[in-house]
């Protein structure tokens, strides 16, 4: 059974994140300065309760062990490179972004937050490395909220949709770019 699959099993409905947000949530976890234990993380998945919503141990076990997998896939993507956007996450003429896209960002975003306080200490606010941050925040955020993002655009007299092609398509290397800038901070302030 694939991750998807598991999510969209119907006693889960509306108990988890969707694949695309679970996605997001994933690879800001993966993107983390510092790694944290995936019991620390994995409740936020639904929605922080102590108890999951899984009928039987079994199914949390499964949903557990595609949960690890897909970080065990992510996180290596982030860390050499590779990583780009799943397939099917794709931007869109009438809708800007397609409903994979946004929640993929919304998932980022709230994975973010989780980790808020080790990236503002290793890439503080005024540091080159802040404007780094601040960009890929910004661009995600961009992408979660179209609609604002182009009113705020056309105010400075761009078009919208060729940013948004830029934004989407400097995401991948954004988001590598970042995972790899904290990396070697969070192993410089070890030493």
């Amino acid at each position: 059974m694939t991750l998807n699959e598991l999510i969209d099993q119907p006693e889960l409905e509306d108990k988890l994140l969707n694949t695309e947000q679970t996605i997001g949530f994933l690879t800001a976890m993966a993107a983390a300065p510092y790694l944290l234990e995936p019991t620390e993380w994995l409740p936020f998945l639904w929605g922080g309760d102590d108890t999951a919503p899984f009928e039987t141990a079994e199914q949390f076990e499964q949903y557990a062990e595609l949960i690890i997998a897909q970080w065990n896939l992510i996180h290596p993507a982030l860390l050499d490179g590779s990583w780009t956007w799943p397939e099917g996450y794709n931007l869109d003429e009438e809708e800007v972004v397609t409903e994979s896209v946004r929640d993929f960002a919304e998932g980022l975003l709230q994975g973010w937050q989780l980790t808020r306080d080790d990236w503002e200490t290793l890439m503080p606010e005024g540091s080159e490395d802040d404007a780094l941050l601040g960009g890929v925040l910004l661009s995600v955020s961009m992408l979660y909220d179209p609609e604002t993002a182009i009113t705020t655009l056309s105010d400075q007299g761009l078009t919208g949709l060729d940013e948004f092609q830029e934004i989407y398509n400097a995401i991948p290397v954004m988001l590598c770019g970042l995972t790899q800038r904290g990396n070697v901070l969070a192993q410089q302030a070890k030493h």
